[in-house]
């Protein structure tokens, strides 16, 4: 099974601070989408290293190896909301 970005207001540009939508000025959460979703610009997929939440740990599997722009099969996010 695929795993794909949501089509709802957390990954919309017209979310706002406090969880608001700049388009119908009310309260949301990822549970809504609507006709005026517009995809943030700024997610991007940049896996290596430097975005690694285990560079430069103990328990990267790589630590003779690993710099930036390197990418392996052990790569995890470092921030990652499910």
């Amino acid at each position: 099974m695929a795993i794909r970005l949501a089509h709802n207001c957390i990954n919309c540009d017209n979310l706002m601070e406090g969880d608001v939508c700049s388009v119908h000025k009310v309260m949301v959460n990822n549970h809504y989408t609507c006709d005026s979703f517009e995809m943030k610009t700024q997610l991007k997929d940049d896996r290596n290293c430097v975005t690694c939440a285990r560079y430069e740990e103990s328990d990267c599997a790589n630590p003779d190896k690993a710099a930036p722009g390197m990418l392996c099969a052990a790569w995890a996010p470092q921030q990652a909301n499910a």
